[in-house]
């Protein structure tokens, strides 16, 4: 039985990324120190071969049995989170890697650095592929996250040159499904909670600025292929079907029936106007490309919901 680590495994992505690996026989090693993470989302892995081990990654690791795979995904990932935690966004980025890398060169395993499409900034690339290196702020209020991820690249890149660690990257792109919070700043599930509770529908800026979303479950077999290849340059992971946010608002009211209207604020500082993945090295190096579509995921993101409760 292989044995996985995965590192933010009480998170969103972690814990469904948690869920595909015990469903493919893996024992899984979850690390949180829940700063955003919540045991919620992993209080049903009830299985032998599940285990939590509460951590803060900025501190050294130490896991006592063999390991054959680490799923870096610490981090916070939402603004409302890294603008809130700024120096320990940054501290993940570094001191996190470095202790994830560690561990995966002593147990020798297989490492995989969960990056993000923020490494690209507001681009001047349209769609963004894994050549393009970005247009980032470094000292703009975003620029801790984003840097934090391009350090972890450059430093995962170092193991793997330097110390002979079997690395890949994955850029992910915006992803959703159940489990997010409902306030932790991000365009669906902010559009989901005020449309559930039949309130105003907040679009920051006119609502042209464009994203492209990514059901949960196709992210997280993109992960587990990319893991299980032998690629070690980056791969873009994500929806390349584009919309604006004023788009996304509009499916959102017609799937939840919402009787919402949409207001419109002023738009973030540095907050990117074009986001869409070239997904042409995924396609060709691990065979992948998104099965569910942004309608299809919204209705299942609303049949995972409480019937009488707000999005949890």
């Amino acid at each position: 039985m292989p044995t996985s680590v995965v590192t933010g495994g009480a998170g969103f992505l972690g814990s469904h990324l948690a869920d595909a690996l015990l469903a493919n026989g893996h024992r899984v090693i979850c690390v949180d120190n829940l700063e955003t993470g919540s045991l919620a989302n992993i209080e049903h892995m009830r299985a032998d071969e599940f285990v939590f081990v509460p951590h803060d990654l900025i501190q050294a690791i130490r896991i006592d049995e063999p390991v054959d795979f680490v799923y870096h995904l610490a981090s916070p990932a939402s603004p409302i989170d890294y603008l809130r935690l700024p120096l320990q966004t940054l501290k993940v980025g570094s001191y996190g890697t470095h202790n994830a890398l560690g561990l995966a060169k002593f147990k020798r395993a297989r490492f995989l650095l969960a990056s993000t499409s923020e490494v690209y900034g507001d681009p001047e690339v349209h769609p963004q592929p894994e050549t393009y290196w970005g247009h980032v702020n470094p000292i703009g209020p975003r620029g801790v996250y984003d840097e934090a991820k391009r350090y972890a690249e450059a430093l995962t890149m170092a193991y793997h040159r330097q110390q002979g660690v079997d690395t890949c990257i994955v850029r992910i792109f915006n992803t959703f499904g159940p489990r997010m919070r409902p306030y932790d700043g991000r365009a669906i599930p902010n559009f989901v909670r005020q449309a559930v509770e039949q309130k105003p529908i907040t679009v920051y800026g006119d609502g042209s600025q464009t994203r492209s979303f990514c059901y949960v479950d196709d992210l997280v077999r993109g992960l587990i292929l990319l893991q299980e290849s032998g690629e070690h340059l980056p791969v873009n992971i994500g929806n390349p079907n584009e919309f604006t946010l004023l788009e996304l608002a509009e499916k959102v009211i017609e799937v939840f029936e919402a009787t919402s209207e949409i207001v419109f604020e002023a738009l973030p500082v540095d907050d990117p106007k074009v986001r869409q993945p070239d997904i042409t090295r995924a396609r060709q190096v691990l065979g992948w490309e998104p099965r569910i579509e942004l309608d299809e995921g919204l209705r299942k993101l609303r049949a995972s919901l409480p019937r009488e409760a707000p999005v949890a």
